[in-house]
């Protein structure tokens, strides 16, 4: 059993290990002398059977087995060959016998049975047998999978199984789970004729009879968890957010500001190269969005658009995906309005993960226009020390009528009623269990019954709020299980978060004018979300007209998925909890990003895995390491230390950057940062002349 101290061992006890060791040595080294030889006698597979019953995790030996089968091939004779495969299943049974978890041996049978030379007809009785020893081996229930693939049984007769096997007991995880894979290959394949409502409603009944008799068993729990994702999820990808968003007007002024991102009363400055970023954001990761499945149509257009993942690393699949417009070589006329329409999913090509095309093709279309400044030209925020007191921040009263902050729905998927009124169902008999006592899966089961029915009846326009509810659940689970404190704490920032950007009026209370960065009478605007206790950060399709952003004094410890937010320009992540620079790896992505506030963290005050150090790409693989410009940047200092500050840092064009209250903020550091970023104006908050 796991956790459980081993006992020390009898005299008698050691020498019988210490006889078996040295056996074991004896065999692998005649072995070994057999492989290096490429020796494939029946003597030589004899001592290799010996060693893989005496020890099946040896890898080398079974993959010496397979070289040894295809040497032997050569000959021709038909009854041979199957004696060859035969002695192949044999070997494998016996090392089962020995331990049936081993990895090598699962992997050798179905290898053997994949070269089409064996009968499968025993292989159901092996698994049985395997099966009745230990229910839950899910090595076994994975070659199950396997072989009934090969004897083309069909899945409903599967699904008898797996009933029978859990009537046996509840808490057999590996079932459960076989039974979710079985259900979603029949609804995937038959989406029309198998009726998707009736199964799901017995589903629901099924797993109430493990759940109600046991309620401490976890087995029945993620299986019933798994219905509630299959009742409400949409399988197609379907686009939720964009900026621009559709109807909007962006005004781009002669001092190369831009107004109307997200709104009126917003400002930002456009990069020197003077690109116009486009984002879209689906509700599920996909790929191939390129010229071919996103259109784009416009005067302005001179050239394809590029669409790229916002990521960091070399994935081809993600939820946002971002292109931008150059317009730096453009002759634009001025208080011309130009319109740009983007067409998403005209052509087939967009996919999710998970295999399923684009849902509904959706349309954006936005309006830019040109126009000359008439005011002295707005100081650009990297030429002022950027100051995050709450004296330079003024809270707005209210939105102008034509301001639209958070992104209206693309497209709103139809939603079966029989879905809403199965999580209603579902959230009573919890209620009920509940009522009797505590219990730390149906209270999380149950705060995530109540975030489906919100989405259900948002999408249906009957909109319910249970936000209060379930944050209130969140915070009880942290004080009855401590031990997942931190899952259940980022679970209960994403509902608050969501809670936040849903609407105008919620977003309201969090928008501040700053006017400490401009000498004219323009005010940007900033959204503060600090001291709301977050520690994961979400809703970004609602955020991604933000280009001030305050998230100081919360718990935060990674900003994944801000990468999504490209209009970003000013960020204070002080006072949180970042541990290391690789934590802000989505930095990398922000091609705006002027001033950066990481004050008073923790980098630097854990140990560095320098082994990453040697690795060509330190973070996720994403692209080659400029040692040469690294290591003449760091000269004497410690390389270890400043490799990942190099990383995060070096691609981006910062003027205002404030590290102190870290650990590795010390004067070496400074100076490393002056030489990677050259573009600095302050440090710390110190002007560099």
């Amino acid at each position: 059993m796991h956790g459980q101290p081993r006992k020390p061992l009898k005299q008698e006890d050691e020498s019988v290990l210490s006889a078996k060791a040295e056996k074991l040595r004896s065999l692998q080294s005649q072995f070994f002398a057999n492989h290096r030889n490429r020796i494939y006698t029946q003597e030589a597979l004899d001592l290799s059977a010996k060693l893989l019953e005496t020890n099946p995790e040896c890898y080398t030996a079974w993959n010496y087995r397979k070289l040894a089968v295809q040497h032997n091939l050569s000959r021709s004779d038909p009854d041979y060959v199957a004696y060859l495969f035969h002695q192949e299943l044999k070997l494998v049974e016996n090392a089962l016998r020995k331990n049936y978890k081993s990895y090598g041996a699962w992997y050798h049978r179905k290898w053997v049975l994949s070269k089409g030379h064996s009968s499968i007809d025993d292989e159901l009785r092996l698994l049985n047998g395997f099966q009745k020893a230990d229910p839950r081996n899910f090595h076994a229930w994975n070659y199950r999978r396997f072989v009934t693939s090969l004897m083309k049984r069909s899945d409903e007769d599967e699904l008898i199984y797996t009933e029978e096997v859990i009537g046996e007991n509840f808490s057999n995880y590996s079932a459960w789970h076989n039974r979710s894979v079985l259900l979603s290959n029949l609804f995937k394949r038959k989406a029309e004729e198998f009726p998707l409502e009736e199964k799901v409603l017995q589903e629901y009944e099924h797993v109430h009879s493990a759940i109600f008799t046991d309620p401490e068993d976890q087995s029945g729990w993620f299986y019933h968890l798994w219905l509630i994702d299959l009742t409400v999820k949409n399988y197609a990808p379907l686009l939720v957010s964009s900026w621009p968003s559709h109807g909007s007007n962006i005004t781009l002024n002669g001092n190369n500001c831009i107004d109307g991102c997200g709104l009126s009363l917003l400002n930002s400055t456009l990069s020197d190269t003077r690109t116009l970023p486009v984002i879209l954001y689906f509700n599920q990761a996909v790929e191939g969005v390129n010229m071919s499945t996103v259109a784009v149509k416009s005067e302005l257009l001179k050239e394809d658009l590029v669409w790229k993942p916002l990521l960091t690393n070399n994935s081809s699949t993600a939820q946002f995906w971002g292109a931008y417009l150059n317009l730096g070589n453009m002759e634009l006329e001025q208080s011309k309005t130009y319109s740009i329409e983007i067409t998403i999913g005209h052509s087939m090509g967009i996919v999710s993960s998970n295999g399923y095309q684009y849902g509904v093709p959706s349309q954006i279309a936005f309006k830019l226009c040109v126009q000359t400044a008439s005011t002295k030209r707005v100081e650009e925020k990297g030429g002022k020390l950027t100051s995050w007191r709450d004296d330079n921040f003024q809270k707005i009263d209210h939105f102008e009528d034509s301001d639209s902050i958070v992104s209206a729905d693309l497209h709103i998927p139809t939603i079966p009623n029989w879905c809403m009124e199965a999580i209603e169902e579902e959230i009573t008999n919890f209620r009920d269990l509940l009522s009797e006592g505590e219990c730390k899966i149906g209270k999380l089961s149950l705060a995530r019954l109540l975030t489906a029915l919100d989405l259900l009846t948002h999408q249906h326009g009957k909109r319910k709020n249970h936000t209060e509810e379930v944050l209130k659940l969140y915070t009880d689970l942290m004080e009855l299980d401590p031990t997942h404190s931190l899952y259940y704490k980022d679970e209960h920032s994403l509902v608050l978060l969501q809670q936040i950007t849903s609407s105008r009026e919620s977003l309201l209370p969090y928008c501040h004018y700053y006017k400490g960065a401009t000498e004219a009478n323009t005010s940007y605007v900033c959204l503060r979300l600090q001291n709301l206790s977050l520690s994961r950060m979400g809703s970004f399709e609602n955020l991604l007209w933000v280009q001030m952003l305050d998230l100081s004094h919360n718990e935060l410890r990674s900003i994944e998925g801000l990468e999504a937010m490209q209009l970003l320009s000013s960020l204070n992540l002080s006072h949180n909890k970042f541990g290391s620079f690789t934590a802000l790896e989505p930095l990398r992505s922000l091609k705006s990003l002027k001033v950066l506030d990481i004050s008073c963290n923790e980098i630097g005050s854990h140990s560095i895995d320098s082994r990453r150090y040697l690795c060509s790409s330190p973070l996720a693989n994403a692209e080659v390491f400029a040692w040469d410009r690294f290591e003449i940047l760091c000269g004497s200092f410690s390389a270890t230390k400043f490799w990942e500050a190099f990383l995060i840092f070096e691609s981006l064009n910062l003027t205002d950057l404030n590290v102190t209250g870290n650990t590795v903020a010390d004067e070496n550091f400074s100076s490393f940062i002056v030489k990677i970023l050259p573009t600095l104006k302050w440090l710390n908050s110190e002007e560099l002349s």
